[in-house]
């Protein structure tokens, strides 16, 4: 029988990275570190940090679901279905590749989406002078981000509230709908082919999906109470610390 430490360290950690999710994305920045530091190797640890993570998600985007409209002038209903089927094949690519390869990769994603988030605002204002950015560009982009939070998804809330910001000229706050609902159906998508492979440590999961689900709706609430200019700085805040943990993962 597992001891209270071996429960609440997960539980904490889930609290943790729901909330992160529900405000600003990032949230397996606190449950991935949480899960290996308990021994899981890194492809299981990264398989159960998606499922403890997805009641949080669901709790999110259903508080927030009387917000959900367009983005860039595509429905909901398009681009929803674009990431559940993006996040299958991403979580189908992990169960036949390594993660090594991704190690490498995902400080520079995250890179981008923390020089975006910083000066999104203004690009998207200045391309909006030059060109027409058409729905078509956010439905390929939305695919790679569907498939992306399949295989891995660290990060792939910050970079949705990026590409929206630059796409949609939509502010963090104004997008907390839609970003949640996206990070819910990919997290859905990825958690039915992790549990068809028995890729998710139970005992570690358990306790992580309880605090993961009340972090997610208490994160969701407090968002809906905070400013878009604090919210932008949150924003930034856990997009940089992301940024920064995930080099030295990968360099240090």
């Amino acid at each position: 029988m597992p001891d209270l430490a071996s429960l609440a360290f997960p539980a904490a950690a889930g609290l943790v990275g729901g909330a992160m999710n529900a405000l600003a994305g990032g949230g397996t920045f606190a449950t991935l570190p949480a899960l290996l530091a308990l021994g899981l190797p890194a492809n299981i640890a990264n398989a159960t940090s998606n499922v403890a993570l997805l009641p949080g998600a669901a709790a999110s985007a259903w508080t927030f679901r009387d917000e959900l409209g367009p983005i860039a002038k595509v429905a909901i209903p398009v681009l929803a279905a674009i990431t559940f089927i993006g996040g299958l094949a991403g979580s189908l690519l992990l169960v036949v590749t390594p993660s090594d390869t991704f190690d490498i990769l995902i400080p520079w994603l995250l890179l981008y989406a923390l020089v975006i988030l910083a000066f999104g605002r203004r690009a998207a204002d200045w391309l909006s002078r030059r060109t027409t950015i058409g729905p078509r560009t956010l439905v390929v982009v939305q695919a790679l981000l569907g498939v992306y939070g399949g295989y891995f998804g660290g990060g792939v809330g910050i970079m949705t509230t990026a590409t929206y910001g630059l796409l949609g000229g939509v502010s963090p706050r104004d997008m907390f709908a839609a970003r949640t609902l996206m990070l819910a159906l990919a997290n859905l998508a990825a958690a039915i082919v992790f549990v068809a492979f028995a890729m998710v440590a139970w005992d570690r999961c358990a306790p992580m999906l309880v605090g993961g689900a009340l972090g997610g709706w208490l994160g969701a609430l407090l968002g809906r109470r905070l400013s878009p200019g604090l919210v932008r700085g949150w924003t930034l805040l856990v997009t940089a610390a992301t940024t920064a943990a995930f080099f030295w993962r990968a360099y240090g």
